[in-house]
């Protein structure tokens, strides 16, 4: 996917051991990560883990969750997302994924985000659907996730003793009929 280096007005790139900082900025935040069933990161550690996770599906595929900035100022990682393989169900499947910084909310960059992946999955690695997972108590992503004309089509067990998580799902042809 790399291809793919811009959409709209992001910047999108492979992330590096340099966004370390970024990372545990956004992942270690309380609110950002409100609804993730682990809660925020503790240290950075965790962060080094979780970059590295992301740096291995990239070198195992070729493609995975991005490093997000905007064109303007492409050196300030504003979050991280996008799209990686994951078990939902039992089954291996395009896994749409983002977390922005707080300063990056409600400027429509989870939106452009969205649509990156779904150019990224349907047009450049012939997915079939791409799926996302969201915590039932996580309206506002809910909410994001239906203005990119996803929809709920199942639940999955993820967080012991709580609600199932909810799936949301678009298909190549459904995203390609709503124009996203």
């Amino acid at each position: 996917m790399d291809d793919l280096t811009s959409f709209g007005s992001l910047a999108l790139r492979e992330p590096t051991v340099d966004d370390l900082k970024r990372h545990f900025a956004i992942f270690g935040d309380p609110e950002v990560s409100a609804h993730a069933p682990s809660g925020p990161v503790r240290d950075k550690s965790d962060s080094r883990r979780m970059l590295q996770t992301i740096k291995d599906h990239w070198w195992k595929f070729g493609f995975g969750n991005w490093a997000v900035s905007t064109l303007e100022n492409r050196d300030y990682v504003i979050g991280f997302g996008g799209l990686a393989y994951r078990q939902i169900n039992g089954k291996e499947r395009f896994n749409l994924r983002f977390r922005l910084a707080r300063e990056a909310w409600g400027k429509g960059y989870a939106q452009e985000l969205g649509q990156a992946s779904f150019h990224a999955a349907f047009h450049l690695l012939d997915a079939d659907a791409v799926h996302a997972i969201v915590r039932p108590d996580n309206q506002r992503i809910i909410q994001e996730l239906a203005q990119l004309s996803m929809r709920q089509t199942e639940t999955v067990k993820i967080v012991p003793d709580a609600p199932p998580s909810l799936v949301y799902s678009i298909t190549a042809d459904e995203a390609g009929a709503a124009g996203v």
